[in-house]
């Protein structure tokens, strides 16, 4: 017994006593001994109320930021889409402007063919296997696109001539491809020959022109234009420059390497020469046919 008195619990019990003891005697004096009991209570609880109060404005800001959570993705979803809206537009707008360029380089080469009506048409294609470089354009039979139609860039430089169309695709075959032949004549010296392609000058982007005379005077430079010969293509189209002239190897004639005006392996946009009757009568058709259709 004597060992308690002297041990650390024993200590603390006569704190808390000594203490009790002391709020008594104040509480007695200041009359306030019956509330005593309360006031101690309330002194006891104010560290839990205080837990309490931290926990529930813990869960009222957790359930706030869920809900705010919900406004933003919400937000978040109505951005993306308009985003989205004005991606298309942006895309629209590029079309147009693209359209629009080349519709005024179709007016003005339609004062050097009037016979024909140039119709734009976009690459959206090309066959990777394809050493010749051929791609397939945005617009076929739909537009009045037949096989066989010539296709010149928005320059009015030859490029090639459709090899298919389909109703709202065409298939174009380009000058670097040997089964393509134009007749064809340098500019300046006015000498005729064969152009076409070749299959080790495709690489390259050049294709060739034969059959030049022995005795021509054509030079690096010189410019070279379609003929009009075989009405295949039409005359006076430009083809491109001559890079190099040499002989060929029988020896009785001359050849040149011909660097096409556009870079046919890279060409974006294009136009097809449409002769202007076939057009008409494409137009007359579809307009019979939504007249048959209306009855």
């Amino acid at each position: 017994m004597k060992d308690f008195f002297q041990t650390t619990r024993f200590k603390v019990l006569l704190a808390v006593c000594v203490v009790l003891s002391g709020i008594m005697a104040y509480a007695g004096a200041n009359g306030r001994l019956q509330s005593a009991p309360q006031e101690l209570l309330t002194v006891a609880l104010v560290p839990l109320q205080k837990i309490t109060a931290i926990f529930s404005n813990g869960i009222s800001g957790v359930a706030d930021h869920f809900v705010h959570l919900d406004d933003v993705m919400a937000e978040n979803e109505a951005l993306q889409q308009e985003n989205a809206d004005l991606r298309k537009q942006l895309v629209e707008l590029d079309r147009y402007k693209a359209e629009n360029e080349m519709f005024r380089s179709a007016n003005n080469l339609k004062e050097e063919h009037p016979e024909y009506t140039l119709l734009p048409g976009f690459v959206i294609g090309r066959d990777p296997l394809d050493q010749f470089y051929s791609f397939t354009i945005d617009v076929g039979t739909k537009h009045g696109v037949q096989r066989g139609n010539v296709v010149i860039s928005e320059h009015g430089y030859l490029v090639g001539m459709v090899l298919d169309a389909t109703y709202t695709s065409s298939k174009v075959v380009t000058i670097l491809n040997p089964t393509l032949n134009a007749s064809g004549m340098v500019s300046r010296t006015r000498d005729s020959g064969l152009v076409t392609g070749s299959d080790w000058l495709a690489s390259e982007g050049l294709c060739l022109m034969t059959n030049l005379p022995r005795s021509t005077q054509a030079a690096v430079g010189d410019e070279v234009i379609t003929t009009g010969m075989g009405e295949v293509f039409p005359a006076d189209l430009l083809i491109g420059r001559v890079t190099e002239i040499e002989t060929e190897s029988t020896g009785q004639s001359m050849q040149a390497k011909i660097q096409p005006g556009e870079d046919i392996s890279s060409i974006k946009q294009v136009l097809v020469m449409l002769d202007t009757g076939t057009v008409v009568a494409e137009s007359t058709t579809q307009t019979a046919e939504q007249s048959d259709e209306e009855g």
